[in-house]
């Protein structure tokens, strides 16, 4: 037969098994193997993720809502992200207020009101509000 379509596939399968102890599910391309594979070695290098994300990630599993399963606070270094009218939209948590495209803002819903043009609640726009995460 023909040629393997993707020459770095079995360098790929052979290092998901030495890291993962398995193969990977079938069908996964090679860049998503080589994307986790990278976050599995940056989660060896520096901890993975925090105790709390792993809690709130094992209750979304199990079907809890994204707003009930987080914390209800905040905390400086969150990001924050929203999909907009096809262009993507990162806000970072940071004393004081919120940070979007360099700029510092004090509320969730001036960032909001900025990005669609309209009033918002802005935990609601992205997501934080049980509300929000019911309409999803």
């Amino acid at each position: 037969m023909g040629r393997d379509p993707n020459p770095k596939r079995p360098a790929a399968l052979a290092q998901w098994e030495a890291v993962f102890g398995s193969p990977p599910p079938p069908y996964l391309s090679v860049p998503f193997m080589q994307k986790a594979l990278a976050y599995e070695a940056q989660c060896k290098a520096s901890g993975g993720l925090s105790a709390g994300t792993k809690r709130a990630l094992k209750r979304i599993a199990k079907g809890e809502t994204v707003a009930t399963s987080s914390s209800s606070s905040l905390r400086p270094g969150a990001q924050l992200v929203r999909e907009w009218n096809g262009r993507t939209y990162q806000v970072h948590v940071i004393d004081g207020g919120f940070e979007m495209d360099g700029k510092a803002w004090k509320s969730l819903s001036g960032i909001a009101k900025h990005i669609t043009g309209t009033d918002w609640s802005g935990p609601r726009f992205f997501g934080l509000t049980a509300r929000a995460a019911g309409r999803s």
